[in-house]
C-alpha cells in the first residue's frame, strides 16, 4: 500500500513502551499500595460479604473525588447502569438512545429494563455520541406528545438518552444536556470507562440525572468486578442505594422487601480493594496521561494512522488509548493486530457496533455510517498505568 508502513507502527509502539517488559497486555491492574493490607482486614474481622466498613468509606471516597453527592458501590458497571435506567423512569416498551458504537453492556442494560435500544451514530472527534446528527435525527423521527418524546415510525416513547465516554474520553455533554431538555428526555451517562475524565473542569458522570461506572479488572482503578451509580439527586442515590440490596426494609431481625429489588451489593472485600486503589488514582492517571504523550509523540510522523487524543474540551483518562487508521488503510487494521501480537504487544479491534450483533439488528437507528467507519479504523494498543513514567 503506497503511504503505508506497517512496520513503521511496530517500532512507533516499542519506542513509546518499556524495553524490559515481555508480553505487553492491553490494560493490567496496578497493586502496588495498601491492597494486602485492606484485605487482609476483611479476612480478620471476617467482613467480607455484602456490608461492612470499606462499602461506607468506598462509596464517600468515590463520591468527594467525582463531586458527586452519593456513590452507590454495586456488582458492577451493567448493574449500575441497569439500575440507573429503572431510576430514570425506563420502563418495558421505551426507547433509549445510546450509540452503537459501545461495549455490549450499554444496550444490555437497556435490554434488562425491557426497553429497546435505538442506536446513535458516533464523532469521530469525542468516539462518542453525535449531538449534531442526533437533533437531526429527533427533528426528523419525533415529537412531543402529552409531555413525552415520542417515536412517530415506531409509536413508542423516547424516554433516556445514554451516551458512553469511549475510551475515557468525554462526550460533548453540553449540547446533548440542552437536547434532553428540548425534547424532554433523560439523561443517563454510561461513564464505565471515564473514571478521573473531565469535561470543561467537571467529573463526568455529574452531568445527568444518574451515571454509571466500572471496576473491572482492565478499567483504571479496579475492585475486581464492581461499578458504581453516582448521582447529584440525594433522593435518587437513596433509592438506587436501596433497590440494589434487595429493597430490605431496615430491621433488626426481620425480612421485609418493599420493592422487587436486585442483590446488586458489592462486597466489603472488594471494596476494600477499591479503597487502596483510590489512594493511588492520581498517580494511576498521571502515568496514563504521560504514556498518552508518548504514544502522540511516537506517531506524529507516522503515515496513515494518527493518534486519538482527548477532545478540547477535556480532559481524558486515556483509559484505552487507540489508533486510527486513515480510511484508505482500513484493509490494513487484521494485518496489524496479527503483527503486533506476534511481537508480543497486544492490541485490538473496537467493538462490533450493536446494530450488527443479531439480538439488536432490528432495533431503531439513524444513520450510522460515523460508527460503521470507526468500528473497522480503530486500534487500541497497550494502556496500562505501570507503562507510564519515564523508561530508557
Amino acid at each position: 500500500m503506497t503511504g503505508f508502513d506497517a512496520e513503521a507502527i511496530l517500532r512507533a509502539l516499542r519506542s513509546a513502551l518499556p524495553a524490559d517488559k515481555g508480553r505487553i497486555g492491553l490494560h493490567e491492574p496496578c497493586f502496588a499500595g495498601n491492597e494486602w493490607t485492606y484485605v487482609k482486614d476483611c479476612l480478620d474481622t471476617g467482613w467480607v460479604s455484602s456490608v461492612g466498613s470499606y462499602v461506607d468509606r468506598f462509596e464517600r471516597e468515590l463520591a468527594e473525588f467525582t463531586g458527586a453527592k452519593r456513590a452507590v458501590a454495586v456488582v458492577n458497571g451493567t448493574a449500575a447502569l441497569h439500575v440507573s435506567l429503572l431510576l430514570a423512569g425506563v420502563r418495558p416498551g421505551d426507547e433509549v438512545i445510546i450509540p452503537s458504537l459501545t461495549f455490549v453492556a450499554t444496550a444490555n442494560a437497556v435490554a434488562y429494563c425491557g426497553a429497546v435500544p435505538h442506536f446513535a451514530d458516533s464523532d469521530e472527534a469525542t468516539l462518542g455520541l453525535d449531538p449534531d446528527k442526533l437533533a437531526e435525527h429527533l427533528s426528523a423521527i419525533a415529537e412531543i406528545r402529552g409531555g413525552d418524546c415520542v417515536n412517530r415510525r415506531t409509536g413508542r416513547p423516547i424516554r433516556a438518552v445514554v451516551p458512553m465516554h469511549t475510551f475515557g474520553h468525554p462526550v460533548d455533554l453540553d449540547p446533548l444536556v440542552e437536547l434532553c431538555n428540548r425534547w424532554n428526555l433523560v439523561l443517563v451517562e454510561d461513564a464505565a470507562e471515564s473514571l478521573g475524565s473531565l469535561y470543561k473542569g467537571r467529573h463526568t458522570g455529574t452531568f445527568s440525572r444518574l451515571a454509571a461506572l466500572s471496576f473491572n479488572g482492565n478499567k483504571v482503578l479496579t475492585t475486581g468486578g464492581g461499578g458504581a451509580i453516582l448521582t447529584n439527586d440525594d433522593g435518587l442515590g437513596k433509592m438506587a442505594k436501596h433497590l440494589t440490596t434487595t429493597a430490605k426494609v431496615p430491621h433488626r431481625w426481620e425480612f421485609f422487601h418493599d420493592a422487587t429489588g436486585y442483590n446488586y451489593r458489592l462486597p466489603n472485600i472488594n471494596a476494600a480493594l477499591g479503597c487502596a486503589q483510590l489512594e493511588q488514582l492520581p498517580r494511576f492517571l498521571k502515568q496514563k496521561r504521560d504514556l498518552a504523550a508518548r504514544y502522540r509523540e511516537a506517531f506524529r510522523e507516522v503515515q496513515g494512522v494518527r493518534f486519538i487524543c482527548e477532545p478540547s474540551f477535556a480532559a481524558s483518562n486515556y483509559w484505552l488509548n487507540a489508533l486510527l487508521l486513515d480510511p484508505p488503510f482500513v484493509s490494513a487494521r487484521d494485518d496489524i493486530l496479527e503483527m503486533t501480537d506476534k511481537n508480543g504487544i497486544m492490541t485490538r479491534p473496537a467493538w462490533t457496533p450493536m446494530h450488527r450483533l443479531p439480538m439488536y439488528r432490528n432495533c431503531p437507528h439513524m444513520d450510522l455510517s460515523g460508527a460503521e467507519d470507526l468500528g473497522l479504523r480503530l486500534i487500541n494498543i497497550p494502556s496500562s498505568a505501570a507503562l507510564g513514567g519515564g523508561h530508557d
